[in-house]
């Protein structure tokens, strides 16, 4: 699979470049990281065209992008397939979201934005970046491993399990909060993300089987994350 990631070795000084280089370097970097491990969650994914989500990703998304204030921040935002609902963010700016998490946004332009803004959030605020290299076997081996051959093989243990896995409750919040304003900025109705976390707390808690997959039961409870988000849009309004 190391081969399959890319033909160019880079020498892995990206942790080094993202801590010591301009915001542009880093930046670059994160984009280059991303980018490896996109190809390969496609591969795993085996992403399928479905050209009426991907209608709405292109029209959602790049309204989206446009408000971020860091210019040299990009990015893309693509459906795969999959069971369950979910939706994930690599360094760079690459946001997957599965068509499942779609429907119980119930295709609502304002929820779907919620959620795409809230992936984006997690790179803006370099959790993604963080949360790749932080962990321990990167980031020991990180100094002597050609970048690609090091994050290929990672990658491959871990698989996408691993970017399903929850951020800490302070991270996730401030992803909420930055998600608001996002979406907001960008012209949807930031009430879709009360909306959307309200009508699912009732569906879990009238329905003790539901399963609403990792995405949903990683995160911090329901009404934490409704209580935050309504007080935000209180201040955002007055």
């Amino acid at each position: 699979m190391g081969r399959k990631v890319g033909p160019k070795v880079r020498k892995a000084k990206w942790i080094w470049q993202s801590m010591t280089g301009t915001e542009a370097d880093a930046i670059k970097v994160e984009n280059d990281v991303g980018r490896d491990l996109a190809g390969e969650i496609r591969r795993q994914l085996r992403s399928e065209p479905q050209p009426q989500l991907e209608q709405m990703l292109s029209k959602i998304g790049p309204r989206l992008a446009a408000c971020v204030v860091n210019r040299f921040r990009t990015f893309s935002f693509e459906a795969v397939r999959g069971g369950e609902p979910n939706a994930f963010a690599l360094p760079g700016g690459f946001i997957f979201i599965t068509g499942s998490l779609v429907e119980l946004c119930r295709c609502n332009r304002d929820e779907i934005a919620f959620i795409l803004a809230h992936e984006m959030g997690h790179v803006i605020r370099g959790h993604a970046m963080d949360r790749i290299i932080s962990n321990t076997a990167i980031s020991a081996a990180s100094r002597i491993t050609p970048v690609r051959g090091l994050l290929s093989a990672w990658f491959q243990k871990v698989g996408v399990q691993f970017l399903e896995s929850a951020y800490s409750q302070d991270l996730e919040s401030e992803a909420d909060k930055l998600a608001v304003r996002l979406a907001a900025a960008a012209g949807y109705d930031p009430q879709g993300s009360v909306r959307l976390l309200s009508r699912l707390a009732e569906l879990k808690q009238n329905m003790e089987e539901l399963d609403l997959g990792i995405y949903f039961s990683t995160h911090p409870a329901f009404s934490v994350r409704i209580r935050n988000v309504k007080r935000l849009i209180c201040k955002l309004s007055s």
